[in-house]
């Protein structure tokens, strides 16, 4: 399929998550199978002041391209002038605007879902960052701020109206955050009344739930997030199942524990020693799920402070 004039293999991507889409992942994701990754959302008032933490979540690696990046914010020329900068810089192949996240701290600054509230300044936002670059732009929403405001389609008429090259929808409402089921009805209604690609996003966890995506909404692609979480291994077979309609075997304990490793040394090479542990923390027990003894491991993972207490726990892993 094609996002503007970018060319992408597979139509299964990996979805933008704060803590989770940073380049070690990315990087993991894209060499198991997935053809686009999304950055975790950056701010653009951080790329705007160079704050330290925010222009080190733009560094980007060859082996992941190609990406999105995406920025959020809700300042039209700031959004404008954060893009021209990832552009300027080559940091990415695609621009993407996030209108979806449901965080409390995200939204009392009108942004991310927010925006969904705000239909005129969302449009300003996609036209001034459209107008600002030449790279393919795209926008990731959810499908209204609740129930009773439900305005995905109107949105997505606006993306298109503003030049955007793809519309990326998670069919539930700011109010859910991530409980009860994706609605995909929503995704098909958007499909049918524009004539941009369609990402679809929403509990897509195994390969007949991408089979079943694709059959009831038509959408032009899926978006993969928490069920990646830990699982990197999803893309490739989600990949294989989509090219040949047959499945492949889940990763040994063998293969679990040699990308738990490269994923903490990976950490740790662009994070640090202290920073990149701690972060492992979480992606370890995310890996460690379903197995026996999850528990205990779960509880060294969590206490782990150095490569060594990683390896000795990983030794309790029987391949």
């Amino acid at each position: 399929m094609f996002i503007g004039n970018l060319k992408i293999e597979t139509p299964i991507f990996l979805a933008p998550m704060a803590g989770v889409c940073d380049m070690a992942y990315r990087i993991l994701a894209h060499r198991l199978g997935c053809d686009l990754v999304y950055s975790e959302m950056v701010s653009e008032k951080g790329i705007h002041f160079r704050n330290e933490h925010t222009m080190k979540m733009l560094n980007t690696n060859p082996l992941e391209r190609p990406i999105a990046l995406q920025l959020f914010g809700s300042t039209p020329n700031l959004l404008a002038e954060a893009a021209k900068y990832i552009e300027a810089h080559n940091l990415a192949d695609i621009i993407d605007i996030n209108m979806g996240c449901p965080a409390p701290k995200i939204v009392k600054n009108h942004e991310g879902s927010a925006l969904l509230k705000n239909p005129a300044l969302a449009f300003d936002i996609m036209q001034a960052v459209r107008k600002a670059v030449k790279l393919p732009v795209t926008v990731k929403m959810r499908m209204g701020w609740d129930d009773a405001h439900i305005n995905v389609v109107e949105m997505a008429h606006l993306a298109e109206e503003a030049g955007l090259d793809a519309v990326a929808v998670h069919g539930r409402t700011r109010e859910q955050f991530y409980s009860g089921r994706a609605n995909w009805d929503i995704i098909r209604q958007v499909k049918e009344t524009i004539r941009i690609p369609v990402i679809g996003n929403g509990d897509v966890r195994t390969c007949e739930d991408m089979q079943k995506m694709f059959q009831e909404t038509s959408c032009d692609a899926i978006m993969i997030g928490r069920a990646a979480q830990g699982n990197p291994w999803i893309f490739r077979e989600m990949k294989y199942f989509w090219q040949t309609g047959k499945k492949i075997p889940p990763p040994t304990i063998a293969e679990r524990k040699q990308l738990i490793l490269e994923h903490l040394d990976m950490l740790i090479e662009f994070k640090g020693t202290y920073i990149g542990t701690r972060e492992m923390r979480k992606h370890a027990t995310w890996y460690t799920r379903g197995i026996t003894g999850g528990a205990e491991l779960r509880r060294l993972f969590n206490a782990a402070e150095t490569r060594e207490d990683f390896l000795h726990t990983l030794e309790l892993l029987e391949s």
